[in-house]
């Protein structure tokens, strides 16, 4: 694999990323997403076409891609949601089927390997996201991984304004490279990489073992295959819980906690989406039954154990 020179951040990544594959057309992708995933087809004029979530995984159901291909379909965005890695067999199986190009939403997924390494080694390329709230963080930032040198030389001059030397320009590209102190953030923030994990592996253990029982809640489980990075910690509310999942959130943001409901609402549901006629709620209701039930808990690693205690607890006895 290949890492491009890091670019400005995640959202400009993926939309160079799609230049650089010449992506056309329609590109199958996943309405449970932050929405710079839609974002960056939007930007290059290709349409999205939504299709439903695995309610256990919550990434890109594979059994439900083929239905959505049509003769203007050339690619693929899942999306390693949670940093949980997406069926990556199961879709590159229907990509070799019908010749489309894959690109991975890795924003999440810093660090996550499994059996044969990096998750970052499928499809035709993976963007990362380096922002402020990710495990590894420049502030602002990014990368591309690609396959080989011929992509990274290709990405790198989009990256730049297209140039070739001094005075050729041979793309119409753009300006993405990542400043100077973001990168000097990023190789500090690399010396303490492992560390970090390690103090967000323990507190996802606290949370597990101190919310285990509670009725009508149930944490995410990653796959047991892989090496997690701990990138976020999301559980459901379920309609047995003594509150609705927004009436918990309002009142830990009121003690001065503040989960995330990530992600509410669906991509699909803003204005700009939602005449697509693979927006319809019928066309997902996985992905619309988990975003209503959806919280993700704070996880950082200087995130006190005394603090996990009064979050959990406050689960457990909310009234």
């Amino acid at each position: 694999m290949a890492c491009s020179y890091p670019p400005t951040n995640a959202t400009i990544a993926l939309v160079t990323a799609l230049q650089a594959l010449r992506i056309t057309g329609e590109v199958i992708t996943t309405p449970y997403s932050f929405v710079a995933t839609s974002h960056a087809l939007l930007w290059n004029g290709i349409k999205p076409v939504f299709v439903d979530i695995d309610p256990h995984s919550l990434n890109l159901d594979p059994a439900r891609i083929e239905s959505a291909i049509t003769p203007h379909t050339t690619a693929i965005m899942p999306v390693h949601c949670y940093g949980h890695p997406c069926d990556v067999n199961g879709i590159q199986r229907i990509a070799d089927n019908y010749n489309l190009k894959i690109i991975y939403d890795a924003a999440h997924a810093f660090g996550v390997q499994d059996a044969g390494g990096s998750i970052l080694r499928y499809g035709d390329l993976s963007v990362l996201s380096f922002h402020a709230t990710k495990v590894f963080n420049t502030f602002e930032g990014g990368a591309i991984i690609c396959p080989d040198e011929k992509t990274k030389v290709r990405i790198d001059q989009l990256k730049n304004f297209g140039h070739v030397g001094e005075t050729t320009v041979v793309a119409p590209g753009i300006n993405g490279k990542m400043s100077e102190f973001n990168a000097a953030l990023g190789l500090l923030q690399l010396q303490h990489i492992d560390s970090a994990l390690a103090c967000r592996q323990k507190i996802d253990e606290a949370y597990r073992l101190k919310l285990a029982g509670i009725p009508g809640i149930s944490c995410i489980q990653g796959s047991g295959e892989c090496v997690a990075n701990y990138a976020y910690f999301p559980i459901l509310v379920h309609e047995d819980y003594f509150l609705t999942r927004d009436t918990l959130y309002n009142l830990m943001k009121e003690k001065g906690i503040h989960p995330r409901r990530y992600f509410y609402p669906l991509i699909s549901q803003f204005p700009m989406y939602r005449g697509l006629s693979s927006a319809h709620p019928d066309n997902l209701p996985v992905a619309l039954d988990i975003s209503q039930k959806i919280l993700c808990l704070p996880i950082y690693p200087d995130l006190e154990m005394s603090v996990v205690d009064v979050i959990c607890q406050l689960i457990a006895n909310p009234c």
